[in-house]
């Protein structure tokens, strides 16, 4: 099915019936990606009066409760109020869903001891477009991305120049492979954190993280049509599921 959205002064045809779907499902046990030294979630039969609510134990229906943390267990788009102290629920920051997106590979450089994404590595990928949200995939691009327990690994981190160079370009949806954008341990400075939500000015507050995605090598890098959809919890961040669709000539 062919549909036609309007962004800006353009009208841009996507086919709905070929969805890309760069999320990371929630999964029980410790085969689910994983991340900040908390154990894996868990999806299981509630019990009451001391037998499990499951068809496969005799129950009529099935009655999971699943127990995660939407942060280190699978995909998921965050709020400034993740690191303000006055709240600001993801299910206030859309009022569209759809937005134009550039999808980048990039290869981390050495720093020392770590490996990061610099602001000369975006402005090399991204050039002058204009565009909503930015989807960056790391390289090499292995699908143990989906699996990889993160804790304790000095995970790629992106600079604080780097984030800065996003904010100056306009993205307002930034969505990496990673469990954060900044450093795993950094003293709880989050430089890039604060740099992109603008916390020593004017808050961001319709600019939104998505970390967790996983972007097949089959989706090449490009100008993409984005659906984030974000599950409807009242808090700063929210399991989410973004998917690409192809912009058609």
């Amino acid at each position: 099915m062919i549909a036609t959205i309007q962004y800006n002064s353009r009208k841009l045809n996507i086919d709905l019936s070929k969805p890309l779907d760069i999320s990371i499902p929630i999964r029980h046990g410790v085969k689910n990606v994983n991340a900040w030294y908390i154990g894996p979630p868990k999806i299981e039969a509630e019990v009451y009066d001391n037998e499990a609510i499951s068809v496969a134990e005799g129950a009529s229906v099935n009655f999971n409760t699943i127990t995660f943390n939407p942060h280190a267990h699978g995909t998921h788009t965050e709020t400034v109020g993740h690191i303000t102290e006055k709240p600001y629920p993801i299910t206030k920051v859309f009022k569209s869903s759809f937005f134009l997106a550039e999808v980048i590979s990039v290869a981390p450089e050495k720093l020392m001891k770590d490996h990061i994404i610099s602001a000369k590595q975006l402005q090399f990928a991204i050039g002058n477009k204009k565009r909503d949200a930015l989807i960056v995939r790391t390289l090499p691009n292995m699908k143990d991305k989906k699996t990889m327990q993160y804790s304790n690994t000095n995970w790629v981190y992106f600079t604080e120049d780097a984030i800065k160079l996003l904010v100056k370009k306009g993205i307002k949806h930034l969505l990496i492979d990673l469990p954060s954008i900044d450093r795993e341990r950094d003293g709880g400075e989050l430089r890039g954190h604060n740099a992109f939500w603008n916390t020593s000015g004017e808050l961001r507050l319709d600019a939104t993280i998505t970390e967790f995605i996983y972007v097949p090598n089959k989706i090449e890098d490009g100008t993409y049509m984005l659906n984030l959809q974000i599950a409807p919890f009242e808090n700063d961040a929210s399991p989410s599921r973004p998917v690409l669709y192809k912009i058609l000539e």
